[in-house]
């Protein structure tokens, strides 16, 4: 006989759980089966992106108590990156977007960082929110 104990993912927390919960209730969001909550806040007229397309996306990333720890607008300049290299979160996202759109992002620990965070800018266990502008696809 095997005794199992389930101690559940160290990541969750019912205040994180709350905050996804209410960025979920923002009119027009929607939490996908993954638990990324995506809202599309402009409607873009391009193509969507596909597989390992490299993108070019102006963003802001905020920690959920608001603190930017990172944008390209304040470097002035886009970023550009295959979509294979980047935290799941943005992949699942960037993948329902289309050319020219802007959508806000609240990604939970287990699509960004998980359990080890990201060197010294990012802790353990953080969920985070991103606006993000899709400007080109490239094959």
């Amino acid at each position: 006989m095997a005794l199992t104990i389930a101690c559940g993912d160290p990541c969750e927390s019912p205040e994180k759980e709350v905050f996804l919960a209410r960025a979920a209730d923002e009119e027009g969001a929607i939490r996908t089966e993954s638990g990324l909550v995506f809202l599309r806040l402009r409607e873009g007229e391009g193509p969507r992106p596909v597989g390992d397309n490299r993108v070019q996306v102006h963003y802001e990333g905020r920690f959920t108590d608001g603190t930017v720890f990172d944008s390209s607008y304040k470097r002035g300049r886009p970023s550009t990156f295959n979509l294979t290299d980047v935290i799941p979160g943005w992949t699942e996202a960037l993948l329902m977007m289309n050319g020219g759109g802007k959508a806000k992002l609240t990604i939970p620990a287990s699509l960004a960082y998980g359990r080890k965070g990201k060197k010294k800018s990012i802790p353990p266990c953080t969920t985070l929110v991103f606006e993000v502008e899709l400007l080109g696809i490239y094959d």
